[in-house]
């Protein structure tokens, strides 16, 4: 009976540390008082740009991962819009190189989507550079439908696949 309970209070004291252990601590924000809400966002994306960082997981300071529809490379008005915002944020940062990757969905052949990943950063690559940003800051690849964001087999993880994927290079 007496190992019993001190089995039980070891177990109980190990659990308790063990919990007590996996927490993690809050982050800290800091806000100033005199800088407006969008100058502190975008203060949070400069550090948020990381030398290999990239749109998809938000470390790619200001630039936005854009899509695609199925079977296509042509830029979509929703894509033009984001692709503004990757020039105006690549004009702000004149150092800043970037990589476009092209990415497909699953459907499809691994050799046609890889020449469709190529045709989609090239799209993305030559209306960056027809909007002012040097074409020596940017590269291209495809990565067809090798690298998924996500792994649904259904429309609404297709079109999370169906990108373009800002890599920073340089910065």
């Amino acid at each position: 009976m007496k190992k019993l309970l001190s089995f039980t209070t070891l177990a109980l004291c190990f659990t308790a540390l063990t919990l007590s252990s996996c927490g993690t601590p809050k982050k800290k924000t800091t806000t100033d008082p005199d800088i407006s809400s969008v100058e502190q966002q975008e203060n949070m994306g400069d550090m948020a740009l990381e030398l290999n960082g990239d749109s998809d997981s938000m470390k790619a300071g200001g630039l936005q991962t854009v899509y695609f529809d199925f079977n296509s490379h042509t830029l979509r008005s929703d894509t033009r819009m984001s692709l503004d915002a990757n020039v105006a944020f690549l004009k702000d940062n004149a150092s800043v190189s970037v990589q476009v990757e092209g990415h497909c969905d699953e459907r499809g052949g691994v050799q046609y989507n890889l020449a469709l990943g190529e045709r989609r950063a090239k799209a993305v690559r030559e209306y960056l550079v027809s909007n002012g940003i040097a074409g020596s800051r940017i590269t291209t690849i495809s990565f067809g439908k090798e690298r998924p964001i996500t792994f649904g087999h259904d429309e609404g993880s297709w079109s999370k696949n169906r990108r373009g994927n800002f890599v920073v290079t340089a910065k």
